[in-house]
């Protein structure tokens, strides 16, 4: 659940809506229901009392033998009244009476909702006796005058708390009209009708939640593609700059990071390029002294310490260059890129190994890349004597791993190793300990897109694993196995004849899919 609200911007706007809905209701509910129903109560209750009016004026123009008639007549369904030849003096007994009177079916009443519904008569007081013990202690109390307005003495009493009333009218002093009032406890505001126009209201403002955060948070999905594509390198054209303000400004400060970004890269990169050829004139003027000096050896070191030199310079144009964002991003095989750079290395007489795997489309920058694991590559033939080279799949990224069985890299200079000009080799040859740029550029070449390499070793070697994210994966159908190297020729490279059929026999498989070990 907390996932699914931190993931997305739709359900979060959604339930603030709907809280904000309940609350407001229940809030509204809460202030108005009281005063609602003291106001039906009130007007319940003056109506009664006018009718009982009427009826007292009635009660003394009818003969007795019609009263009764006149009295059913007038009945509502929260109202009863009886004529008695004596004054009721027991409050409790009066309830009693009353209770009873409310059990008993109306004569002129049709109850269409017992007709319609379930076909069930309701009675009006379901527990006559727990009314009729009900405000005990309470006797009998007389209105204000203003309230009765007619000569005839009466007096009420309260029944089930103050939901009844009763009223006892000396009529003349053989007849007392009593007049009953109850209303029965009606639904809660939560009835089936109020659910189901809450219901609705929620669920409208449901939709135009998803309709108005989709709206909000696709800017921010473009925005979150871009800056990922970004990250790995990839010359983007601007955001369109337009919505909302907030949006429009988010979009307009993202095209200016971008646009630095570039300007940077590129000023450096021309910096770097100008040192180098400066540094070029300097150079061979030094190379033309060094002919005239008399002593061979001398001459030797100076041309020796001038070629590294240059050979430094070079490498250190070659990788500003390697980080620039000039190369186009585009779709490539990474099987056949990582395995067209261990055929180019096989054919050179190294000892290189590819173990294939399933083919897979990869959107990246092949120069860069290319340029990355050819590095790591020559190192593990230079110090681990040779080099078997495949693509493991995990959750989270795709790596290509590069095994070698040399003896491996410390822990402490696991980091150091690809600061540029750092070698491990204590040697100042660069046949053997190059110049120490190759692991940065790597590195460069790997966070360009998103990824990193590091270093696992073990007991039989190392492996050196370039880390690539699986967002640049594209997905292509399903393909039969078998590729036709050659025509991969010039931009991947050549393909060594039945070198994978060698690797392959020699290798273990994860049952999901990739290479766990690799045996000599």
């Amino acid at each position: 659940m907390n996932h699914l609200w931190n993931r997305s911007l739709a359900t979060q706007l959604i339930a603030f809506t709907l809280a904000a809905l309940i609350i407001s209701q229940a809030l509204t509910f809460l202030i108005s229901w009281k005063e609602h129903s003291k106001a039906l109560d009130a007007a319940a209750k003056s109506e009664f009392l006018s009718r009982a009016r009427t009826l007292t004026r009635l009660v003394e123009t009818v003969p007795p033998e019609y009263q009764k008639q006149a009295l059913l007549a007038s009945e509502t369904r929260d109202s009863r009244f009886w004529v008695t030849d004596r004054e009721a003096e027991d409050p409790a007994a009066w309830r009693l009476t009353a209770a009873a009177e409310f059990s008993r079916p109306l004569e002129n009443f049709v109850d269409l909702v017992r007709i319609f519904q379930d076909g069930s008569a309701k009675t009006q007081i379901p527990d006559a006796k727990r009314v009729a013990a009900s405000n005990a202690g309470e006797g009998w109390r007389v209105p204000m005058q203003s309230l009765w307005a007619l000569p005839q003495p009466i007096k009420y009493v309260y029944f089930d708390g103050s939901r009844g009333y009763g009223l006892v009218i000396k009529v003349d002093d053989r007849t007392w009209l009593n007049a009953a009032f109850y209303m029965r406890q009606t639904g809660g505001w939560w009835t089936s009708t109020s659910l189901a126009s809450l219901s609705l209201t929620a669920l409208i403002l449901a939709l135009l939640g998803v309709f108005f955060a989709s709206r909000i948070s696709r800017p921010l999905r473009y925005l979150a593609t871009s800056a990922e594509a970004l990250g790995r390198g990839e010359n983007l054209p601007p955001l369109s700059e337009e919505g909302p303000e907030e949006v429009r400004r988010t979009a307009e400060a993202f095209n200016k990071m971008q646009g630095r970004l570039h300007r940077f890269l590129e000023d450096r990169t021309k910096m770097l390029a100008a040192i180098g050829h400066d540094l070029r004139t300097p150079l061979t003027t030094l190379r033309l002294r060094t002919e005239f000096v008399q002593d061979q050896e001398i001459q030797r070191k100076m041309l020796s310490t001038i070629d590294e030199l240059q050979g430094m310079t070079e490498a250190a144009i070659s990788f500003a260059r390697g980080e620039s964002t000039e190369e186009e991003t585009r779709d490539i095989d990474l099987e056949a890129l990582v395995g067209s750079i261990c055929d180019d290395q096989s054919d050179l007489g190294k000892p290189v190994c590819f173990v294939e795997g399933v083919k897979m489309t990869y959107r990246c920058r092949p120069d860069g890349l290319r340029r990355a694991v050819r590095n790591l590559v020559e190192n593990a033939v230079r110090y681990g004597g040779e080099a078997r080279v495949f693509i493991r799949h995990t959750a989270a990224t795709i790596d290509i791993v590069v095994e070698d069985r040399g003896p491996g890299i410390p822990d402490l200079m696991k980091e150091k190793v690809f600061t540029p000009f750092f070698r491990l080799e204590a040697s100042r040859n660069r046949d053997t300990g190059g110049i120490g740029l190759g692991l940065s550029i790597a590195r460069a070449a790997a966070r360009q897109h998103g990824g990193d390499i590091s270093f696992l070793t073990g007991d039989g070697g190392m492996q050196a694993v370039l880390s690539l994210p699986r967002d640049g994966r594209v997905e292509t159908p399903a393909v039969p196995k078998g590729r036709d190297w050659k025509s991969l020729r010039g931009s991947i490279g050549l393909r060594a004849p039945n070198l994978a059929e060698k690797c392959v026999p020699a290798c273990k498989f994860d049952p999901l899919g990739g290479v766990i070990g690799v045996q000599f």
